[in-house]
Formats: C-alpha cells, structure tokens, sequence
C-alpha cells in the first residue's frame, strides 16, 4: 500500500511539473486539432510569400512542399485607407488586392492544385471599426465571408477575427466592443450553418496579465483555438499559455518570423547574410521549435511568416525594415527548415490531412 502511495505521489509531482503536458485524449478534441504530438504547418502570408501560382514564382511553394496550411488576411473596414488602398471591405478574398503588406488573393490560391489539400487561416482585421460590427452594420459582409468560407467545402478555415486584440500600440481595440463583435461573427457563421470554420482568439501574445485575458475573452462557446504570435518576445507568453490550458484549448502560433530588438542581438535579419542568418536560426527557429516539441498536448499548429519585409511599404519602421526572413534566401535555413520538419511532428499538405483535421475515422 506505501508503494503505492509513493507511485501516485510522484506521478502527481511529475504532472504538475509538466505545465503544458496535459491530457486531452480522453476529452473530445477542439475544432480541426490534431491528435497530440501532431501541429499543422501553414506558411504566410501573401501570394509572393507563398508563391506557387501564377506570376508568383519564388514563394514557399517554389522550393519547398505544399504546407498543411496557408495564411491570409483581409478585413472589415470600408473607407479606410492604408498606402493609398481605399478599402472595400474583405479585400483580397476575389480579387488581387495590396494596401501595404503584398498581394493577396485568396480565390486565387484556393483555386490552385498545389494548395488543393492546405487549411487556410484568415486573419480578419477589424481596426477602428469592431463598434459597427458590434452593431451588426457590417452583417451582410460577414455573410458573405460565411458563405465564401462554406463554399469551400471540406477545406478547414481558420479564422482569426479581430487578431492580436491586444496590439494596443497598433490596433487599439475597444475591450468590450472587440468582444462583441468577436461573438457576433461566429453567431453569423452560425446561422448560416458554416461547419469548416474554427474560431481563433489570437493574442500577441505579451504584456497581457492572466486577469486581463479573463476580461477580453469572448467565451468557452465562442473561440475553438488560441493564438498568439512569436517574434521577439516570445519568452513572455505564459499567461496566454496557462490561460490556454486553463480553458482547455489548443494553441496556435499564428504568426511567427524572426525579428530582434536590439537587446538580444542585432536588428538585422536579413537571411541574405550567411551570419545573420545562422544566428537567426541558432537563436530564434530553435526556440520556436523546442517550444512546440515541449508542448506536444497544446501547441497544435504554427505559421510561418515567409516573407521580404524590406521590400513592404507597410514594415518601412524596425524591425522590420531590415528583415527578409524568406527560407529559400538561405541555404543554412533551408537545410535546418527542411530536417525539422520532414519530422513526424508537423502536418503538411496531403489526401490524408483533411480527415485527420476533421477526425474522421
């Protein structure tokens, strides 16, 4: 009997060491997640960065196999005006649109052999307009990105509504209105019957409390996954992390590129540059990596940000402005990219991938 006290004792100690290690197997799993262990690969986030359609000819998808997912953005905020692009209001879904940040063009990839078999995340950006659609005056876009979505099929779509609420710097959310109107997209997609969709509560992922993440949450029924994203102060995401697990929630790193500030090294990352880009890979895609393998039950997918911010009107600030995180600009990345995920681990584009997502058996 004393041994078997001891044996629970110390299974209990080793589970609560195991912070991010708990188990979901027994649990229905969330909205397209993978089993544990398993995280879907997407790469972003516009057509140059992805590439692999025509007149875009040296993305990811020129020198690298089709992801499990790719990642895209549009938004709701008609009138708005970024880099000389007046918006319309979910540009880039059917036409090839641009306001500062490359060419996007959803319809486009979807259309495309190549990513036939690839998820799609859509960040849906709400910035100076989250009170409107807290008010329900944007509800016929949002149809129509329902039934857009729905048209879809089977394609697993993972939306981001109202990304990095918390960018407060940049995106400036009103709290209450972003949870609104956070609730208010899903309940469209709702009553349109929109089953490929998963809803992604997405963080940046720092300098948000535990408390402060209880006070932007939309609700257990309403977000499918949270998110966070990974550049330069990824070491600080442990309040999205616990919150995560508290809930009972995968995790997906929904946008993730080195970048550095200065005070861990230097602000060029710039993979053109054999030195710059070894460290980039000794002292950023390393931690990224150990992040997700050390948390084989939460993180359950990540996208990689595949692209030349030099040449952006919208990343013309640091430290962005000296970054071209492209893979296939480095041989040293490209060869270390290609080991690490040729393992197990990562999901990528196949006739198999759907299924698994949609766990079917």
């Amino acid at each position: 009997m004393r041994d078997v006290f001891i044996l629970f004792v110390g299974l209990f100690i080793f589970i609560g060491c195991n912070n991010y290690s708990f188990n979901r197997s027994d649990e229905k799993r969330a909205k397209f997640e993978p089993p544990d262990g398993k995280c879907i690969l997407f790469i972003g986030q516009d057509l140059g960065a992805i590439g692999g359609v025509q007149g875009y000819s040296d993305g990811y998808l020129d020198h690298f196999e089709a992801p499990g997912g790719f990642t895209m953005y549009t938004n709701l905020r008609p009138g708005d005006v970024s880099f000389g692009k007046i918006y319309r209001g979910l540009d880039g879904i059917w036409e090839t649109d641009n306001w500062g940040s490359g060419d996007c063009n959803m319809q486009l990839q979807v259309n495309d052999l190549d990513l036939k078999n690839s998820a799609l995340a859509i960040g849906l950006e709400l910035v100076n307009h989250e009170k409107a659609v807290a008010r329900g005056e944007y509800d016929h876009m949002i149809d129509s990105l329902a039934t857009w979505v729905k048209s879809l099929g089977k394609r697993p779509v993972f939306l981001r509504t109202g990304y990095e609420f918390d960018g407060h710097a940049w995106n400036h959310y009103d709290r209450e209105s972003f949870v609104v109107a956070f609730k208010r997209v899903k309940d469209r997609f709702d009553s349109l019957h929109v089953e490929n969709v998963a809803f992604v509560w997405q963080s940046v992922g720092w300098g948000t409390s535990y408390e402060e993440y209880e006070k932007w949450y939309p609700g257990d029924e309403y977000v499918d996954w949270c998110g966070y994203s990974f550049f330069n102060h990824h070491k600080e995401a442990k309040p999205l992390l616990d919150f995560a697990k508290d809930h009972h929630k995968p995790v997906f790193i929904a946008e993730a590129t080195p970048v550095f500030d200065g005070l861990e090294s230097t602000p060029e990352c710039d993979f053109d540059n054999p030195e710059q880009a070894k460290k980039a890979w000794d002292q950023w895609f390393k931690q990224l990596f150990q992040t997700i393998n050390r948390n084989p039950r939460l993180i359950k997918a990540v996208s990689y940000i595949n692209v030349n911010w030099r040449v952006q009107d919208m990343w013309q600030n640091p430290p962005f402005s000296s970054c071209d995180t492209r893979i296939q600009a480095s041989d040293y990345v490209s060869k270390n990219w290609q080991k690490e995920i040729s393992k197990d681990t990562y999901l990528k584009a196949s006739d198999k991938l759907f299924p698994i997502l949609w766990n079917e058996k």
